[in-house]
């Protein structure tokens, strides 16, 4: 089913596909049919738009999203496929796609707006309320061996950038949307509470930025490694435990040495918002990029008496070409957080979700389709 120029890949399972003649090479994808269950079945795409393209994907990374969406599956009524980190080729272009050829390499963004609204003419349109985003029911994602999408939304990668790092294009995009939110540049002390693959993405973001200071902090001293290695210049281990977040703010600003101006919350938990809150000077920023929880329960007036200005941040917009420059002029270097790889058979879709589920050192669970 076309959206506005684009294709947004919709549930549709059986039946001939549009055009589809005997001996065409069938479209498979990843389809989740109840909780852990991953089945590779044929996918029908919709109809080629004028404005869209067809892409065959080659890289694909599992995000946390997916990983929730496959261990507690919402609907047990509706087949669905996942995936929203994806890079490919092109296969096929619309009579009016002219950015685009065949065979170019492209990293896809995954959300597909109205154009239509106000936040989409304002330019914000990652908080389009029509939003199709690949991966979210109904709108089916792109774990497929090819996908239907609008050329807009097909960024064309240099030679020296992989199919995967086009892949990991889409997590980038978090942290640098994050990055701009917060006005990260030369001058800005950075706090990461979370080193899982988000926060370690905003570390590596927040470098390119020109953060001349970036302290980690998180319960997993494996990850807090991890961190070290990609340039933290200081971790700190804390606990989970709520009466300790006094303690640890005065460690993590002792550790800073100055006034840390911006905090990035890449977790979400009460415990990790108030050492934000608590541990940015007068007149900083904290930034929740980790939606963990719905509700919580934080010291905000303290913190807005201090004028600490606390910034949403949902996604990304207008993001890729920064990244893709990023990633093409070494400014970031993204391939150490990729840690698995898997094929595209039946087993290694089912260990990859494994993988990634358990967590341990698992970062960045990429398929190579």
């Amino acid at each position: 089913m076309a959206h506005g120029d684009g294709g947004a890949q919709i549930i549709c399972m059986g039946g001939k596909a549009h055009g589809e003649e005997d001996g065409v090479e069938k479209n498979m994808a990843a389809w989740l049919l109840g909780i852990k269950t991953l089945k590779i079945q044929p996918y029908h795409l919709p109809p080629l738009g004028p404005h869209d393209v067809k892409v065959r994907i080659k890289a694909l990374g599992i995000c946390g999203s997916d990983v929730h969406h496959f261990k507690v599956k919402r609907s047990l009524t509706v087949y669905a496929i996942f995936g929203h980190e994806c890079a490919g080729i092109i296969e096929e272009v619309g009579s009016e796609v002219k950015s685009l050829q065949v065979g170019d390499r492209v990293a896809l963004e995954p959300g597909i707006s109205c154009r239509r609204c106000n936040l989409c003419k304002g330019g914000r349109y990652n908080l389009c309320p029509e939003m199709k985003f690949f991966g979210s029911p109904p709108t089916n994602g792109s774990l497929a061996n090819k996908v239907v999408h609008p050329a807009n939304l097909c960024f064309k990668l240099p030679d020296n950038v992989s199919l995967e790092e086009g892949a990991m294009c889409e997590p980038l995009s978090v942290g640098v949307h994050a990055c701009r939110r917060a006005e990260i540049g030369p001058e800005t002390n950075v706090l990461i509470m979370g080193a899982g693959p988000i926060g370690l993405i905003t570390l590596l973001a927040a470098r390119a930025f020109g953060a001349p200071r970036v302290i980690i902090a998180d319960v997993d001293d494996q990850r807090l490694s991890i961190a070290k290695n990609l340039g933290a210049d200081e971790i700190l281990q804390v606990s989970s435990n709520l009466q300790d977040v006094e303690e640890e703010v005065l460690k993590i600003q002792t550790a800073m040495g100055s006034g840390i101006d911006a905090s990035f919350d890449c977790v979400g938990y009460q415990k990790t918002m108030c050492t934000a809150l608590n541990a940015t000077r007068s007149g900083g920023k904290v930034c929740l990029i980790g939606l963990a929880l719905t509700e919580m329960t934080v010291p905000l007036t303290p913190a807005a008496a201090r004028e600490v200005d606390v910034l949403g941040i949902f996604r990304y917009r207008n993001t890729w070409p920064l990244c893709i420059e990023f990633l093409g002029t070494g400014k970031i270097d993204i391939k150490p957080l990729i840690t698995h790889r898997f094929g595209f058979s039946q087993e290694e879709v089912e260990e990859a979700f494994e993988t990634s589920a358990r967590g341990g050192n698992a970062i960045k669970v990429m398929f190579n389709l």
